[in-house]
């Protein structure tokens, strides 16, 4: 015989103050589990987002980011003769030889202090190998000039960055004409300019940074990266697909956002557990007569357990779904952070997905599960003569 679910629904408003209470403790930890694992995700999905599955990129051995990454000019020249490479109109290998840097500068008057930011030295087929990259104001820069564009989240960031502008770095002052959106990803961190240009203000004449390229074919890839390894003269460097290159940049800091904020919000969850122990306790102590009352009409102790950790998880599902409901907004704030793998800046929006949703929920049952068991137990277990003389 099953105990009403009416009967646990109207014992949960007889108690609104403390089930209040742990309903609000327990939405605060769901909230924080959730952002944390947004926050994560946003990250991935940034940076995935920035390369394509078209692009591979080359960069030397070992070097973990752009900026690392040295490819001398006589290396770059053999690259362009391997085949599998897409060809432009004018027969061309359609390969863009970038340079990438990092300047400081300094934060909008929202903040203070100095940030490091990417810039990108491009050549022509840089925006072509780049099609969701969208001019939102001004111009192009013009090739051979101390011109550059600015993404858009470095507009919103960094002081001094609107077009008209000057910034002064690697010995020169470099005019802003123009900003550019790049639909979320990576690049809206970063300032782009000639190629040539950046090269001879930071020294790297005769060398890259990388080497951006783009098959002939999708599937074509383990075809070049075998004639790529068997090359002597390419042994110093590596070549990936561009999205596999930007997700394992992503790896590194979405783990240690998620260690860290998953053990704080253990730590918090504690407390809301411990909170749902005690709302519950105070249950089982005032509806003790209750309870041998069930047990005298027949009902059994498994079914008195059942009611208790229903009335358990019921509170924490949906403090949960608070918690959740309000993590939600969050999708609508942009943040930025270190990229562990450039050392500059990286602009991302918290990201909701459906695994993490159901992350969520199941560590809201678990703390319902386990705040809820030891009174259910102890409710099980009531002695029924005892339980109908207490007063």
């Amino acid at each position: 015989m099953k105990i009403p679910l009416k009967y646990i629904t109207r014992n949960l408003k007889t108690r609104r103050l403390t089930t209040t209470l742990t309903v609000v403790g327990i939405s605060l930890v769901v909230f924080v589990f959730a952002a944390v694992l947004m926050m994560a995700h946003g990250i991935q999905k940034t940076l995935i987002q920035t390369g394509s599955d078209e692009n591979v990129i080359v960069l030397r051995k070992a070097a973990t980011a752009e900026i690392t990454s040295i490819i001398m000019q006589d290396q770059a020249n053999v690259v362009q003769t391997i085949p599998s490479i897409s060809k432009l109109s004018s027969g061309k290998p359609f390969i863009s030889n970038e340079v990438v840097t990092i300047i400081n500068l300094p934060y909008s008057q929202k903040e203070s202090g100095l940030g490091n930011v990417t810039v990108r030295g491009v050549a022509p087929e840089g925006f072509q190998l780049r099609q969701n990259m969208k001019l939102t104001g001004g111009r192009f820069f013009n090739w051979g000039s101390r011109e550059i564009i600015v993404g858009s989240s470095i507009k919103k960031r960094f002081k001094g960055t609107e077009i008209g502008n000057k910034i002064k770095f690697g010995g020169d002052e470099w005019m802003i004409v123009g900003s550019f959106d790049a639909g979320g990803n990576g690049f809206d961190s970063e300032i782009w300019g000639d190629q040539i240009q950046l090269s001879q203000s930071f020294g790297y004449t005769g060398a890259y940074s990388s080497l951006l390229i783009r098959l002939d074919n999708v599937n074509a890839f383990t075809q070049f990266q075998e004639a790529f390894n068997k090359d002597l003269r390419l042994q110093t460097l590596d070549v990936k697909r561009e999205k596999k290159f930007y997700e394992e940049q992503s790896e590194d800091m979405a783990m240690f956002i998620r260690i860290l904020g998953i053990a704080i919000t253990v730590i918090f969850s504690l407390g809301a557990m411990i909170g749902a122990m005690i709302t519950m306790y105070a249950a089982v102590s005032n509806r003790t007569i209750e309870i041998g009352t069930l047990r005298a009409l027949g009902f059994q102790r498994r079914n008195v357990l059942f009611a208790f950790l229903i009335e358990s998880l019921s509170i924490s599902i949906f403090g949960g779904l608070i918690g959740l409901f309000l993590a939600s907004f969050l999708q609508f704030f942009d943040i930025s952070m270190i990229n562990f793998g450039s050392f500059a800046e990286l602009a991302f929006s918290f990201s909701l997905s459906p695994s993490i949703i159901i992350n969520s929920l199941i560590f809201t049952v678990v703390m319902g599960l386990v705040g809820g068991f030891l009174p259910s137990i102890r409710a099980s277990r009531l002695n029924i003569v005892n339980a109908l003389r207490s007063s």
